[in-house]
Formats: C-alpha cells, sequence, structure tokens
C-alpha cells in the first residue's frame, strides 16, 4: 500500500486558523540533540506558516525545568508541575541551535495558548523505556487536565535511532527521508490554542 492511502497524521484543516494572536510555548529535551534540533526547525516554521508572530514563541530547554524544581523548593508549591506556572512566565529567551533570533523578542506576560512539548524516546536494553514513556504521558496529561492549556504530545518513541529520524524527516542516506513530525505538531497548537481561545469566550462551533 502507498503512502499516500496512509490513515496516519493530523487531517488536513477545515478551517484555516490565524495564530497571529497565539502565543505558543516549545519545551524540548536536549536529549538526542540531531532529531530534536530537526523536529524543533519544523515545528517553529509550521508555527510562522500559520502566522504566529516570533516574539510569542517562546522556546524553553530542559535547563529551565531545573529552575522550576529550584523555584518548588522556595516557594509553596507541592510538586514540580505546580512550579512550572512560575517557569512559563519567564521573560527571558534562552539561546537554542535551531532559534537564532536577530534581536531580543518583547515576550508578553499573557497566559500560552497552547504549548508544545518535545522529546525523544529510544529503546534500549531495559525497561527504563516503557517506565519513561508512560511517566512522561501521564505528566503531560496532568498539567493539560490541571491547568487547561493545551498539551501537544511532541515525543517521537521509537524503537531504534532509524525509527527516530525518520520521523524527524531526516532519515536515509541522503538525511532527507521520512516524514517530520514538527509538523503535525506546530499546525495541532495553532488548531487548539485557537479552538480553546473560543471555547474560553463561549464559541463552540
Amino acid at each position: 500500500m502507498s503512502e499516500d492511502h496512509t490513515v496516519k497524521g493530523l487531517s488536513p484543516f477545515d478551517t484555516q486558523y490565524d495564530g497571529s494572536n497565539l502565543r505558543i510555548a516549545i519545551v524540548h529535551t536536549r536529549w538526542n540533540k540531531v532529531v530534536i534540533d530537526a523536529l524543533l526547525v519544523a515545528t517553529l516554521r509550521k508555527l510562522r506558516e500559520a502566522g504566529v508572530k516570533e516574539g510569542n514563541i517562546l522556546p524553553l530547554a530542559c535547563t529551565r525545568v531545573i529552575s522550576a524544581s529550584q523555584i518548588q523548593a522556595y516557594s509553596t508549591a507541592t510538586d514540580l508541575l505546580s512550579g512550572t506556572n512560575s517557569l512559563l512566565s519567564l521573560d527571558s529567551r534562552p539561546n537554542t541551535p535551531a532559534i537564532a533570533p536577530s534581536k531580543p523578542a518583547n515576550i508578553p506576560s499573557r497566559p500560552f495558548d497552547a504549548v508544545i512539548a518535545i522529546g525523544v524516546l529510544l529503546k534500549g536494553p531495559t525497561m527504563r523505556f516503557e517506565h519513561i514513556s508512560e511517566a512522561v504521558s501521564t505528566g503531560l496529561m496532568r498539567v493539560q487536565l490541571d491547568s487547561g492549556v493545551p498539551i501537544i504530545f511532541g515525543v517521537l518513541t521509537a524503537l531504534a535511532d532509524v525509527q527516530a529520524v525518520f520521523g524527524a524527516g531526516i532519515g536515509g542516506p541522503d538525511g532527507k527521508q521520512g516524514h517530520n513530525h514538527g509538523e503535525e505538531w506546530g499546525a495541532a497548537a495553532v488548531e487548539m490554542g485557537s479552538q480553546a481561545r473560543g471555547w474560553a469566550q463561549g464559541k463552540f462551533a
């Protein structure tokens, strides 16, 4: 069966969403950097295509999660996920290899409309892969339910390196084969962020 008939992936939009007023956060790991960078580039490209403004995209690296744990230690937060409320309100923008802004972005202080969590989990010889996958899925779902902010699950769970690189669109001898799932995550963030805004205003159509 050819790839044209696959049922996988995000369906085309029935509605053209305008992301110009959305504020999107991207939380990404620093493990498996080559794959992460490719996923991040595609995610950002899709957000920009949907009209999301550069200053309204806030990438956060794993080092910020460490900051959240420190916030927890000196606040009333009962756990790390609660402490991330302060983390996501930071106005600074760290440098990442895939993002090199030509000038400092003026980050607004309003809440995020959606968050994209990007990571790669590779199967190893132990059960750690299964445990971490379950913990990540459960944790992200909990944040979404507790905060009411759409969380896009941008975590590749691969049984081998080759699956990961093809899932980031950098597989094959030429480094250009496969499908980059970052495109779907960026599109999903715009759709869910737009929908959530409408729901908050009582618009459910």
